[in-house]
């Protein structure tokens, strides 16, 4: 994705960080520096799987799969079914079903019935569209037969651009389960991502019915504006948050500057003003500096390693693993596992696969669940050796 002498003649060697090599089809074990090893183990196959995520409290993990359909999978019988009444997407380009997830306080019901979060791409007037997200109820009549009911739109990407790229859509729920976090792209319109009257290039936060959270940095302004939370985003692909209650975002950058960044309230990321990347034109960025007005990246990759999704690992399975950001790699075809350390991060190592890796969750056991990216995607479990 580098396209510039410049670019490349600054860039610095990675230090040599090769993990394994984890082969997706055959199932080796794979060992890493951090001194953890894992099996990989192929469970089942789904189509352009974009997230997914447990219902918590129970073993049955689901899948958003890019055109629209929802999956579930029991990990206990390993039988997967489609979930019904799943939105109308506007499927094409980077757009589609997204996002998924579950409030972390009804981990203590049974799959029955509780609260359901979806993010798709919507389409508007004309050529545009833009990121919705929906709530809505799951019922489940058994561990296999599920259905999305009264699923309403919560909120919206405003306004809505022409163009299919940077939806972003990744949903998070704060520790104490009050507020929701949306990140939403900048939609490749670059200058929206410093106008406070529109939410693209913006994480927001909500009340859990999608109204602006009271304490928000621009509360008192109201509109669209009392909903950011931060801005100067490019498109955000990994929302998590670590031990200590912080909320950590990992965004693609243009040509080079991927970047890992501990968010706070009314933090400015500095996009398009500010990168460690230029533009695929090969037309130069300024840099991250210091005094420069703008967040700083707790950790910036060039070449990118164009990331898929994110976890921060709280299992036991792992131990070596504990509080670090585990990323899916998609041109680098890798997890890529980062020590956070205060408020700065190191990558420690890449566990090296032999497709595109889209989507993570960690299971109730620890175990982590990785989705290859792309149409024939197989979902891979990996479990301590």
């Amino acid at each position: 994705m580098i396209r510039s002498a410049r670019l490349l003649a600054a860039l610095s060697p990675l230090p040599l960080m090769l993990a394994s090599c984890a082969n997706a089809q055959t199932g080796e074990s794979a060992a890493t520096p951090a001194g953890e090893a894992f099996t990989t183990t192929d469970v089942a196959g789904f189509e352009e799987p974009w997230a997914m995520a447990f219902a918590p409290g129970t073993a049955t993990l689901f899948v958003t799969e890019k055109a629209g359909t929802v999956k579930l999978l029991d990990t206990r019988t390993g039988e997967t079914a489609t979930v019904t009444g799943a939105p109308k997407v506007d499927y094409g380009g980077q757009g589609g079903l997204g996002d998924i997830a579950f409030l972390p306080a009804e981990a203590s019901k049974t799959l029955g019935t509780r609260t359901i979060y979806l993010s798709w791409a919507e389409a508007g007037e004309g050529d545009t569209r833009g990121a919705a997200v929906g709530k809505g109820k799951l019922v489940c009549s058994a561990p296999t037969t599920c259905a999305i009911q009264d699923l309403g739109v919560i909120w919206r990407q405003t306004p809505k651009v022409t163009g299919r790229g940077h939806y972003s859509h990744r949903l998070a729920f704060s520790p104490d389960g009050k507020y929701l976090y949306v990140a939403s792209g900048d939609r490749q319109k670059m200058q929206p991502a410093q106008d406070t009257a529109a939410t693209l290039g913006k994480i927001v936060r909500l009340n859990l019915d999608g109204t602006p959270a009271a304490g928000n940095p621009m509360a008192d302004k109201g509109g669209v504006t009392a909903e950011i939370w931060s801005m100067g985003h490019r498109n955000i692909l990994g929302m998590a948050w670590d031990a200590q209650g912080r909320l950590w975002e990992v965004e693609h950058g243009p040509a080079g500057g991927d970047e890992l960044n501990l968010v706070t309230a009314g933090a400015n990321y500095g996009w398009p003003v500010r990168s460690d990347g230029e533009h695929y034109n090969g037309n130069p960025i300024p840099d991250h500096a210091s005094g420069d007005g703008f967040a700083q990246p707790a950790l910036s990759w060039t070449p990118v390693i164009a990331p898929g999704g994110m976890v921060i690992y709280t299992g036991d399975q792992f131990p070596a693993w504990k509080g670090h950001a585990l990323i899916t790699g998609l041109a680098t075809q890798a997890i890529v596992d980062v020590a956070i350390d205060g408020e700065k991060a190191r990558e420690v190592a890449r566990h090296e696969f032999d497709s595109r890796l889209r989507a993570i969750a960690q299971g109730p056991d620890g175990a982590i669940w990785v989705a290859q990216d792309g149409k024939g995607a197989r979902l891979l479990k990996l479990t301590a050796k």
